[in-house]
């Protein structure tokens, strides 16, 4: 099977148009704590929007604040000019800048009479019990509005071979990311990160069996052997990987990252307790380690950060954050300490959606691996 696909970064609406050639429904997705579980066992395609390519928002810029970060302009303006043809977004509270994103396309769609589905869902700050019951009651309420929406009823078989399909693409790219764990990888983190973002652009199974195909094919490549520190990758969304080609160009090599765009959604698999299944997904996606938008789970991150940095050799850390990012905007105070407790130097640069200081992020990225290499 060709693989190829996995590579095509930019931002495909092919298998969207063919899922909904059969008569089903394909909805947005803003931010990495909707289940998407729930969505694909009501037959929904769901698509984890994002802002790849964007250079100008001209729409996105008209509904939303300057100071609104890029990323989520970008992604408003994809939504309005038609890059993305969906029947609406599903979205939890992630963050402020794409909550907005989510009010503004929604305002937009219904001031138009489109007649398409918009739903929000309270994902809680911190995990326990009262929050996990809060989220299991959210979740309950999107079904029934998803159940209406799509014509669909939901069940127990259908929601656990949703989370099965769901668990293998986990564990796949857990083996992914295991061929970067060496000492000269096949791949590289352009390459990586282009794999993980094809899972917005491809429905499960199909996606299931591209992962397959190059992972069959993985001991055929090249190992790369020219490159002059392994660095790992941290901080806000980042869906374009082209940044991490300029680093890479410079002698890095990106053989880890902690994005939630990247790694991070497949890092575990989900545990099922068949007596609650609806509990299992609450509990699931309130306890990742996705962002910093949880009050209680900072230090588990930055341990987490760390442990990567123990397991992969990491020799330099480069922290990226977008502007005006609410979530990722001062972690590095808090996470520095710890990589300079294990000798890992960290790089902190920010950036905007549109890749337009690529020659300023070269320069910096040549300093510090040569620092790295003294």
């Amino acid at each position: 099977m060709d693989y190829q696909k996995l590579f095509k970064s930019e931002i495909s609406g092919e298998s969207v148009k063919a899922w909904k050639a059969q008569g089903k429904k394909a909805l947005g997705v803003i931010c990495c704590h909707v289940p998407v579980e729930i969505l694909y066992a009501l037959d929904i395609m769901p698509v984890r929007i994002r802002a790849t390519g964007c250079t100008e928002s001209p729409d996105g810029d008209a509904w939303m604040s300057t100071f609104s970060c890029s990323y989520a302009r970008g992604m408003l303006q994809y939504v309005l000019d038609g890059t993305y043809d969906l029947d609406g977004i599903v979205t939890s509270d992630g963050c402020m800048m794409a909550a907005r994103t989510f009010d503004n396309a929604e305002h937009v769609s219904k001031k138009a009479n489109e007649g398409k589905f918009f739903y929000q869902i309270g994902a809680p700050r911190k995990t326990g019990a009262l929050e996990q019951e809060f989220f299991v009651r959210e979740l309950k309420d999107l079904i029934a509005e998803l159940e209406k929406f799509s014509d669909n009823k939901l069940t127990d078989e259908k929601l656990k071979a949703a989370i099965a399909n769901e668990n293998e693409v986990r564990v796949l790219i857990q083996q992914v990311n295991a061929l970067r764990n060496v000492k000269n990888p096949a791949i590289s983190g352009e390459d990586a990160l282009s794999i993980m973002l094809a899972s917005t652009n491809c429905a499960v199974d199909e996606y299931i069996e591209l992962l397959k195909a190059f992972l069959a094919d993985a001991k055929n490549r090249t190992p790369i052997t020219d490159k002059r520190a392994r660095l790992m990758v941290i901080g806000s969304a980042l869906d374009n990987p082209g940044y991490l080609k300029v680093i890479e160009d410079k002698g890095g090599l990106v053989v880890a990252d902690d994005l939630c765009y990247g790694s991070k959604p497949f890092n575990h698999v989900m545990d099922v307790d068949d007596k609650d299944i609806l509990g299992s997904i609450a509990n699931y996606y309130l306890t990742r380690l996705v962002c910093p938008r949880m009050l209680d789970n900072r230090k588990a991150i930055q341990k987490e950060i760390v442990d990567t940095c123990k397991e992969y050799g990491i020799e330099g850390v480069i922290y990226e954050k977008m502007q005006y990012c609410e979530c990722w905007g001062g972690e590095s105070m808090y996470l520095e300490p710890d990589l300079k407790a294990i000798g890992v130097p960290m790089l902190i640069v920010e950036r905007e959606e549109h890749l337009a200081n690529a020659g300023q992020l070269a320069i910096r990225a040549e300093a510090f691996i040569e620092m790295i290499e003294k």
